[in-house]
């Protein structure tokens, strides 16, 4: 089972290339995030004709997260926890798979940008949400992937120029042990799971000519429960795609399941 996130940074502007990249990898399942639309606007027509069901929890102009998917799923839209929180950043699938079914969650975790500010509170708030509910959801003990543009960079390997980033949101002391209190719940991060390699970044910021210099991140993560990780055979990040004309500045990252 092929599952992929990508942070496709406007689902219309990036429509052609992301019907390309079903078409050349043929994920089973694809979370996507900042898709930057409501429902009624996704181009569910052109998704659904390359062979995908969507389901989408869109927003207008910003944020926005869908799962594609082969089979038909059943779906929950937004994180548990704050009744308030109108913005859409989560969204929950139960994907058939054979015998069993794998639940897929897509994530797009707050910025958090500037530090000090009600942004970063959130951050950190929306991080412990969604701890708790992973923690609910590894109760059920079934194969569970939570994908997404986690806005973490989790080491200093994981950035091309780490000191550029000791200030910021994405590399703070707070941020990093809030995503280690998600992984010490028991989940697995897959491309880490695979290798300790540094180097491997999934975003390139459009300035200052990040892409040419390769000054990028690792910000896009695939987290597995334990029933998910015994079956994980492979983690890639599809850097090539950030070479296309006019593209998102984050790439897809995929696993393959057993």
């Amino acid at each position: 089972m092929r599952i992929a996130t990508w942070n496709v940074n406007s689902v219309r502007q990036r429509l052609d290339h992301l019907l390309r990249y079903l078409k050349e990898e043929e994920p089973d399942v694809l979370c996507l995030q900042e898709i930057k639309c409501t429902d009624d606007a996704f181009p569910r027509a052109e998704i659904e004709s390359a062979g995908y069901n969507a389901a989408v929890h869109g927003q207008k102009t910003f944020n926005g997260v869908a799962i594609l998917s082969k089979a038909p799923i059943e779906v929950t839209r937004g994180l548990p926890g704050d009744d308030a929180d109108e913005q859409s950043r989560y969204i929950e699938a139960i994907v058939p798979h054979g015998d069993t079914v794998v639940r897929v969650a897509s994530i797009y975790l707050p910025n958090g940008n500037p530090v000090g500010t009600e942004k970063y509170a959130y951050k950190l708030a929306w991080m412990d949400r969604l701890a708790r509910h992973a923690k609910m959801l590894l109760a059920y003990e079934e194969p569970l992937v939570l994908a997404g543009d986690y806005n973490v960079i989790p080491e200093a390997k994981d950035a091309k120029t780490p000191e550029a980033w000791v200030n910021d949101a994405l590399f703070l002391p707070q941020t990093h042990a809030a995503f280690r209190r998600l992984i010490n719940l028991g989940l697995t991060e897959a491309v880490r799971a695979t290798t300790d390699e540094a180097g491997l970044y999934s975003f390139w910021d459009y300035q200052a000519g990040a892409w040419q210099k390769n000054n990028g991140i690792r910000i896009d993560h695939l987290l597995l429960s334990p029933q998910a990780a015994d079956r994980l055979s492979s983690a890639t990040i599809d850097k090539h795609v950030r070479g296309w004309e006019k593209p998102s500045d984050h790439v897809p990252v995929r696993i393959e399941l057993n």
